[in-house]
């Protein structure tokens, strides 16, 4: 596989009006990008962040079958109106993912929400709660992915869509923050770059595929 990959930054959907302020989705194509790489028709396609449902709406064209965790109620509840298969699609707290009835699944593809060093609130409750900080949340999300090892099937991917980020607070190697924190629980097999078209924000042009297995 390349490890540079270029993709369009455009979404081929509108969001419903309340939602279009904080419209962060990554593009379908990128989705439909790594769902068609790393699993077949039939597999069950996870996303532990679930979002807008990106990840989901594009396993479902692939003939996937999806599941995941998003913690916003009013995000979970326009999932379930999108998505043709809603049955393993949960409202709750992906630190929580040992106690929910979950399948276990051929690949995992997400963006999680990001942190800089400085922000106060907790990127995992949709940064409505104040937060334990940027080592809390590098806890969290290797504690999160700790609970999924057990639910991938053998020969699994993950992989995770993130940035380093720039700005008038400085830098955050989130990216590199992340790889380093899930390595703890899974095996890193490198990253690849992505650049956007247009460009990406967070004071880069470009982010990372991080690809980890069991």
């Amino acid at each position: 596989m390349r490890t540079v990959l270029r993709f369009n930054n455009r979404q081929s959907t509108q969001l419903p009006e309340e939602f279009r302020a904080d419209d962060v989705r990554f593009s379908s194509e990128f989705a439909e990008y790594f769902i068609d790489r790393y699993s077949k028709a039939g597999d069950i396609v996870f996303d532990p962040f679930a979002g807008y449902g990106t990840t989901l709406l594009a396993a479902e064209s692939l003939g996937r079958v999806p599941a995941g965790i998003e913690y916003d109620t009013r995000r979970a509840v326009y999932i379930h109106s999108v998505v043709r298969n809603p049955e393993h699609i949960l409202h709750g707290d992906s630190r929580r993912i040992a106690s929910y009835d979950l399948p276990p699944f051929d690949f995992s593809l997400t963006s999680p929400p990001y942190m800089n060093k400085t922000d106060p609130q907790d990127p995992f409750t949709a940064y409505q709660d104040p937060g334990r900080g940027y080592a809390g949340y590098l806890e969290d999300i290797q504690l999160i992915y700790a609970q999924m090892r057990p639910l991938m099937k053998a020969g699994a991917r993950v992989v995770i869509e993130a940035a380093n980020l720039k700005g008038s607070s400085g830098l955050t190697p989130l990216a590199w923050d992340i790889a380093a924190a899930i390595s703890k629980v899974l095996v890193f097999e490198g990253e690849i770059v992505l650049e956007w078209d247009p460009t990406y924000g967070f004071g880069y042009d470009h982010s990372y595929a991080l690809i980890f297995s069991k």
